[in-house]
């Protein structure tokens, strides 16, 4: 016989013990009189009362009424479904399909396909995996991000007339899911952070968090409590002051408001753009701007208003200002300071300070600085790019002493040896250029000419001029010559007081006389 629900049971029961007819029973049950009779033959048969039957659970009532259809009966050992849903969970490329053959292949006489995939579901269903928690997004915090799946082959290169694919940026703010598009030529890290920034400046001002999908532009390392952020990418969220959430890994409904929005898009933006070219990305995105402002204005289909008036009137007053200094993408790589203190990018080599031998350093390079951070994240060098000219850049306060001096050296060619002569004093412009013309090479007189204006250091200018000048008036302008000059105190002894030799007359006798 068929199972009665327990609701009309109970029923039955209450009417019964009022005294009503078995024909009046059925009719207000809704069911058959010969159904009424058998309610009654079991309930007298198991001494169910209308009292017990309403202190009862639906399952105890049919167990009791009803013990051949709802007693103990041979099940199938079932699998494991919470290993199964884990394992479905971390390894995407796993189907039911597969987890079934599986778990067939110890159990030849288990679950059937079908039973398997369905009492999976009812597992599912009963362990809460199904249930959808409510979200109410709080205005102007959350800005949802997210690379659109479909491309579209729309931009023609006007150099080699090649059809090129476009690649659709798609951010979606708070509660009013205010939309942001914008193509690109690819969805490399640049494409990504300067998305960001246009998607800032549209929507004019900055939300507290940023909620973006595990993709490596954004997460190095995806993990649920302590995920990796790309450097570039936590730059630009300490530049906005702003916190990076990634969403949870295959957890769509952590980011449904831009995952929602993609698909609106792909109907109303790409396939409205669909069978259209543009010969530029700039022309392509001046279209997609206009037509995001029409579908801004469309009216939602289940609430009051519109993505643009909500976003006007609630999220937009809960963004943060822009920062006033424009966002600048870095790049970031790790070197390690060879002996020579210069680190490499893009062949060209910029110093550290000399003490960092040997140890690692970053280097996050700007579109025009070269910023070296040690591992203490204090930044240490700060270098203007370069693109053209010598290879190394080098400045004087990263040397040793001894590097300083060489360095010094080395930048010294014959005019700044004339220059700098001429500062002392018109002698000693006139030493230096005499030694260095008298040279077929100058570079062989640099030496001799460094030791004679270090002298100055020593000696002063005016006492270097005067033994410049000494040295001049003897036709003796060598190093030697006036280091000796300065040293034995001649430049301050005039002419009048150095002993002149005894000049040859015939009262002098010669070395012949002492013979």
């Amino acid at each position: 016989m068929r199972c009665e629900e327990p609701v009309k049971i109970i029923e039955i029961l209450r009417l019964w013990e009022q005294g009503f007819s078995q024909r009046d029973i059925a009719k207000s049950v809704k069911c058959g009189k010969t159904t009424v009779s058998e309610v009654q033959r079991r309930a007298q048969s198991y001494a169910l009362d209308y009292e017990k039957a309403a202190s009862m659970t639906n399952g105890e009532i049919k167990a009791l009424l009803y013990p051949d259809s709802f007693g103990r009966r041979f099940r199938k050992d079932e699998p494991d479904w919470s290993e199964i849903h884990q394992r479905l969970q971390t390894h995407k490329r796993l189907n039911l399909q597969y987890l079934w053959e599986e778990y067939r292949q110890s159990n030849p006489s288990g679950l059937g396909y079908s039973q398997f995939c369905k009492r999976y579901v009812m597992w599912k269903n009963n362990t809460g995996k199904h249930v959808v928690m409510p979200r109410e997004r709080e205005p102007g915090r959350e800005l949802f991000v997210d690379w659109m799946g479909d491309v579209l082959p729309c931009v023609i290169d006007r150099a080699t007339g090649e059809i090129l694919n476009a690649h659709f940026f798609v951010a979606t703010l708070g509660d009013s899911n205010y939309p942001y598009v914008e193509a690109f030529c690819d969805e490399k890290l640049d494409k990504w952070l300067n998305a960001h920034v246009h998607a800032f400046k549209y929507i004019g001002g900055v939300p507290r968090v940023v909620v973006p999908d595990n993709l490596k532009s954004a997460v190095t390392k995806p993990q649920y409590y302590d995920p990796k952020l790309n450097p570039a990418y936590r730059d630009l969220a300490v530049h906005y002051d702003m916190a990076v959430i990634p969403a949870r890994i295959r957890e769509p409904k952590d980011k449904a408001s831009v995952e929602g929005c993609v698909g609106w898009l792909e109907t109303w933006l790409l396939e409205w753009l669909l069978g259209r070219q543009f010969f530029s990305l700039e022309a392509l995105n001046v279209e997609i701007r206009e037509r995001l402002a029409q579908l801004a204005d469309r009216p939602y289909q289940k609430r009051q208003g519109s993505r643009r008036s909500i976003f006007e009137a609630v999220d937009k007053p809960a963004l943060r200002p822009l920062p006033p200094i424009h966002y600048q993408y870095a790049q970031y790589v790790v070197r390690r300071v060879p002996d020579n203190y210069h680190v490499e990018w893009e062949d060209f080599y910029y110093s550290v300070p000399y003490a960092l031998y040997r140890q690692q350093v970053t280097l996050r390079v700007t579109a025009d600085i070269v910023e070296i951070i040690n591992e203490n994240r204090e930044r240490v060098a700060l270098h203007q790019k370069r693109t053209i000219g010598s290879r190394y850049v080098t400045k004087p306060e990263h040397m040793p002493e001894k590097h300083r001096v060489m360095a010094d050296l080395n930048m010294f060619d014959g005019v700044r040896y004339r220059e700098w002569a001429k500062n002392i004093g018109e002698n000693t412009y006139f030493v230096i250029d005499f030694l260095l013309s008298a040279q077929n090479v100058e570079e062989t007189a640099y030496r001799s000419c460094m030791g004679i204006l270090q002298a100055a250091k020593r000696y002063g200018n005016q006492r270097l001029e005067s033994a410049c000048a000494k040295a001049r008036s003897m036709s003796a302008c060598t190093y030697t010559t006036i280091s000796n000059i300065l040293k034995n105190g001649l430049d301050k002894v005039s002419e009048r007081q150095i002993a002149k030799p005894t000049p040859i007359h015939e009262n002098l006798r010669g070395a012949a006389a002492y013979q």
